[in-house]
């Protein structure tokens, strides 16, 4: 009996944890504010006020092999070109947030 209370203990502890979002994962809605704070001058609504060829469209991320999460995290922490970077400006967890609302963004249009 006590056997089998334990297992039945352990299996609930086991699904508590794994249904818990992790303290790692990203957060559109904190990355859309970052967006708001920090992206926006350059990429009001997924465009591209420096060069209007590389904009944040799915097809233009795609087109320059830019349309990847650790992609636009790289970027977004060393900067490239008139991009700055933002390591130092943004905590990891930001430049994370902000790269999952481009990429929901890119699929959907930047509606």
């Amino acid at each position: 009996m006590k056997k089998l209370l334990s297992i039945v203990v352990l299996a609930i502890i086991f699904v508590v944890v794994a249904l818990q979002p992790s303290a790692l994962a990203t957060n559109i809605a904190s990355g859309r504010g970052v967006f708001q704070s920090n992206c926006v001058a350059c990429h009001i609504g997924g465009k591209n006020n420096v060069n209007k060829n590389k904009t944040l469209s799915k097809s233009d991320l795609e087109k320059y092999g830019m349309f990847d999460t650790d992609k636009i995290i790289y970027q977004v922490t060393n900067g490239k070109n008139a991009m700055p970077r933002f390591k130092g400006r943004l905590k990891p967890q930001q430049i994370e947030d902000v790269a999952a609302y481009v990429m929901a963004q890119a699929e959907s249009g930047w509606k």
